[in-house]
Parts: C-alpha cells; sequence; structure tokens
C-alpha cells in the first residue's frame, strides 16, 4: 500500500468514525444519519473518481471507485444498522439512544469499509476495473441486501462484480485479530416463524368461562423444544429458538390471543422443511386439544452462506502474507448464525470472514457475544480489516489467484489453529448470537 495503513492519523480517522456511529445507532431500512456520516466520510477521505449514490428506497450508500487499470468489478460490502438493543457499556461513545445499540458490530464494519476506500483510492494505479463499496442498512431482517439488489447494487458498475467479500466483527468466540473462514457453507439459513393462538377472553376468576390461549402456547413452546432432538438427526446442525411471547394487558384478565415468534436456524435445507412442518403440526394438535386455534406463518428469511472455495482460500492465503500464520483460523463446521450477505453470494462468488475484536482486559472465551447488550469491541480491529478489504479487492479485480499461492495456502492449512467449535461438538458457544 503506499499509504503508510499503521500511521496513527490513519487509524484515528476510524477509530473517530467508528464512534460516531456507534454513538448515534440507528435501526431498520432508514438510517439518515448513518447515511450521511458515511457520505461525509467518503467525500473527505477518498480521492479519485468516486461516484456515491445515496439509496432510493432505503438509507443505502453505494460508491463506485475506477482503477486506472482495465478490468472487472469487485464488491465489497458492510452493513450500517443497529439493534433494539439498550446498551449497558459504560464507554464515552455509549449510545445515546435509549432503545438502540451497535450490539452487532456493524459501525466497526463501515468504518472498515471506508478505511478501505481510502486505500485503494491510493492505489488506483494498481487497480484493474473498479470497486464497488455496499454501505448496507437493514441487515437484522429486513432485508436490506435484497432491497439494495432490486436498486441495481449487482449492476451499478455496469457489469456483475467478479468477486464480493464482507467482514463480520465478533466481541467473543476468537482472541482480538484472528480471522476465520471457511469453503463452502458458512452461516445457517434461517426462517421466521409466528404463532397465534386465539380463544376466548374473559375474567380471570372465571376461567371455565373462557377458552384460554396462555396455558396452550406455553404449552406449544414446550412441546417445541423436542424437535430438534427428536426430529432431526443428532449430526445436522439445527437450531429452534422462541425469542419473542407475548399476550394479555393485566393479570385479572384473560386475552382474546397469544402469540409468540420463532427462529429456526439450519444448513441443510430438508432439515429447514422438517422443522416447518413439525411446528405447524404440534402447534395445532397442541391447540385443539385446548379447544383453541392456532394459525402458523412460516416466512423465509435468509438462505445458507455459502462461501466460493477459490475466494475463502484466497482469502486465508492473504490473510496469511499480510499477518502471518498464526492469524487465521480454518472454521470446520458451520456457524448457525445468519446473514443477508447470502444473497450477494448466491449471485456474485466471494466470501465472508470473521475477524476477532474482543477489547483487551476481557477473555475471550467469556466475553459477552454479538447481540448482548455488554457486548464490546475493539478499534484496533479497524486498520487490519480495512487493510484486508482493500488488498482483497485488488487482486480479484486483477485476477490474481496465482498457481504459486497453493503451497503457501497448503502450509496455511497445516499450521492454522482449529475453531474451537470443531473441538468441541457440545460447545454451543459460536451460536450464541445471531
Amino acid at each position: 500500500m503506499n499509504v503508510n495503513v499503521r500511521d496513527s492519523g490513519f487509524r484515528a480517522d476510524l477509530r473517530a468514525l467508528r464512534r460516531q456511529l456507534h454513538a448515534e445507532p440507528e435501526t431498520g431500512l432508514q438510517l439518515p444519519r448513518t447515511q450521511e456520516k458515511v457520505i461525509a466520510a467518503l467525500e473527505r477521505d477518498v480521492s479519485g473518481p468516486l461516484t456515491i449514490i445515496p439509496g432510493r428506497s432505503c438509507s443505502s450508500v453505494t460508491a463506485v471507485l475506477a482503477g486506472e487499470q482495465p478490468g472487472p468489478a469487485v464488491l465489497l460490502r458492510a452493513d450500517m444498522d443497529a439493534l433494539p438493543v439498550c446498551e449497558q457499556v459504560d464507554v464515552p461513545y455509549r449510545s445515546t439512544s435509549a432503545d438502540s445499540m451497535h450490539a452487532c458490530g456493524h459501525d466497526l464494519h463501515t468504518a472498515m469499509l471506508v478505511g478501505a476506500a481510502k486505500l485503494l483510492s491510493f492505489e488506483r494505479s494498481r487497480l484493474a476495473g473498479s470497486v464497488v463499496f455496499m454501505f448496507q442498512p437493514g441487515e437484522e431482517g429486513f432485508d436490506g441486501a435484497g432491497r439494495m439488489i432490486d436498486d441495481g447494487i449487482l449492476s451499478v458498475a455496469g457489469e456483475l462484480p467478479v468477486a464480493a467479500y464482507a467482514l463480520h466483527v465478533m466481541s467473543a468466540t476468537w482472541p482480538r485479530g484472528v480471522f476465520a473462514t471457511k469453503p463452502g457453507t458458512l452461516l445457517a439459513a434461517a426462517d421466521g416463524i409466528c404463532v397465534t393462538v386465539r380463544g376466548a377472553g374473559g375474567h380471570g376468576s372465571a376461567p371455565q368461562l373462557a377458552r384460554d390461549p396462555v396455558p396452550a402456547a406455553c404449552e406449544m413452546v414446550t412441546a417445541l423444544q423436542t424437535v430438534v432432538s427428536r426430529r432431526i438427526d443428532p449430526l445436522s446442525p439445527a437450531v429452534v429458538t422462541v425469542g419473542q411471547f407475548h399476550a394479555g394487558t393485566k393479570h385479572t384478565i384473560i386475552p382474546e390471543t397469544a402469540e409468540f415468534e420463532i427462529t429456526v436456524r439450519a444448513v441443510d435445507e430438508g432439515v429447514r422443511a422438517v422443522i416447518s412442518s413439525a411446528v405447524t403440526e404440534i402447534c395445532q394438535y397442541v391447540a385443539r386439544a385446548h379447544r383453541v386455534e392456532a394459525t402458523v406463518v412460516c416466512r423465509e428469511e435468509f438462505d445458507l452462506t455459502v462461501n466460493d472455495g477459490r475466494h475463502s482460500d484466497q482469502a486465508a492465503a492473504v490473510i496469511g502474507q499480510l499477518f502471518g500464520a498464526d492469524r487465521i483460523i480454518e472454521l470446520t463446521e458451520p456457524i448457525m448464525a445468519s446473514e443477508d450477505f447470502s444473497r450477494i453470494l448466491n449471485a456474485v462468488p466471494g466470501a465472508m470472514i470473521f475477524v476477532g475484536a474482543c477489547p483487551p482486559g476481557l477473555d475471550y472465551r467469556k466475553a459477552a457475544y454479538n447481540h448482548s447488550p455488554t457486548a464490546q469491541f475493539d478499534d484496533d480491529v479497524l486498520g487490519d480489516g480495512a487493510v484486508l478489504l482493500a488488498e482483497l479487492a485488488l487482486r480479484a479485480a486483477a485476477n490474481a489467484i496465482p498457481q504459486s499461492a497453493a503451497p503457501d495456502l497448503e502450509a496455511w492449512r497445516d499450521r492454522a489453529p482449529k475453531s474451537r467449535c470443531a473441538q468441541r461438538r457440545d460447545d454451543n458457544a459460536c451460536a450464541r448470537w445471531s
């Protein structure tokens, strides 16, 4: 890189941007203040012919940087949205919102991508083709990637990108600065299921005159705990979690309805179908036994996130060359989290890579996981993340996956430590964030 990425000024700029984003989080598809900060940072820090396109259907930002050499397009993605979580971490840049927080590290992703754009603008003489920077809202269940695809993100450079990459920070699981990825299925598919139980309301003192939906719904939740343990092959990973349950307005009133929502995770399409059918069957039969009605609505949310083997291997080799073999872990099993970057990888070969961001002084094996109100992320990973994204774009645009990289890759496979998820199948730590 022509710019000295170890320079304190470069890293300080990324840290300042990340903390600005963290202090003012926004959720969902409309992130006007986040969008404004990203555009301002790009206009300030990125030189060269950069085209910036605000989103039409959501508060996305698309930017395209043209290189000085002819070549294809490469896409780099960062998600920008926060979560409806009240932050419980006492830091100077703590969220100023009472009901939202960057608990999944998307503020770091955004700052890294701005940093990658800055680095690549200094490397335009090496850049063959163009780089599309995808700043995406609505990753947390709002299909922001689908919105941006509909808005034309995959054709904005005039052709379909030849590669796509994304980084995701982890507040726990791996030591700070350690990257992790794998070829093939990296993340699970996810479905959402909403169950509405309808009965007949009444006075809490006379339950015999009502048809109470609450005990029926509670029995359904309990019965659903057997779906994975009794209907799914123990060697096929799957998750059924009830994350929301709502019923009633006052303790003296039997409500008309009770409602709960479920997230389902699986790495096999057949298992997805079995779970959906089992949930519907259980809820309807339990409802019948309680003289109430159950409506079960299933919706597909995320596809499997599948890394292209060529690009995940390239990423691993680049990480080893840039930072050393001890900074890359080869995962041997998928993680049960889900991502709408899967939509991009369905259309474009590429890879997602994780990076540990547990702050100093915390034990990454015990630290709070992503989505926790006490999750913490270390700014020191920002510079390395920006460098990795920039280098991956340069190599993919130049189609520079040399045959000579194969020995280095094999050496990496031999030396790289295995994920503790693979070492202990009963350790579900890697599935505790979504």
